[in-house]
């Protein structure tokens, strides 16, 4: 009866690894996108977006030359206004990115902590029993520190299935998160 425990813990392990692997990857996936999108447009940019484009409408309008004095400090104005708009989202993009920064520095960590318990944890422990047929050539390398291999069956180590796993996880990933 204990034993039957056991062999059921063992083979729940190998789906609940490949989850935790996916929701990291997925996660990293996600900091990745976010870091690269623009910050979002706020009220005080679209409003300063919106003088810009009513100087620059006035300027274009003054065509007469009597009115050219006029029309350049509209321009000018214009001009000021794009640098302090440039500036602010410079700011702010600058500000974006330090908080991703800190949050993939925080994730890559956790995610190495995640690894090393998970190799500590199921060291010599099979996670995953496969046909020798299957993997023929690669079977000795799959079952790497897995414990004893069973007539026509290779073992999967807990090494070799992160590493499938972190393949396959981070090959979805990218499919599914553009």
């Amino acid at each position: 009866m204990e034993e039957t425990l056991v062999e059921r813990g063992k083979s729940s392990a190998a789906p609940m690894i490949f989850i935790l692997i996916a929701a990291f990857h997925f996660f990293s996936r996600y900091i990745e996108l976010g870091k690269k999108k623009k910050g979002s447009m706020n009220a005080t940019d679209v409003q300063l977006r919106a003088e810009i484009k009513e100087l620059l409408k006035e300027a274009s309008s003054l065509s007469q030359p009597s009115t050219f004095a006029q029309a350049a400090k509209l321009r000018r104005m214009a001009a000021a206004k794009e640098k302090e708009l440039a500036k602010k989202q410079e700011i702010q993009k600058k500000e974006v990115k330090s908080s991703y920064d800190t949050q993939e520095k925080i994730f890559k960590i956790s995610n190495v902590l995640a690894y090393v318990v998970l190799i500590i944890w199921f060291w010599r422990m099979p996670m995953a029993t496969i046909s020798e047929e299957l993997v023929q050539p690669l079977g000795k390398m799959l079952s790497w520190r897995a414990g004893e291999a069973l007539k026509d069956h290779v073992m999967v180590g807990i090494i070799p299935w992160l590493i499938v796993s972190a393949r396959v996880n981070r090959f979805i990933c990218r499919k599914i998160l553009k």
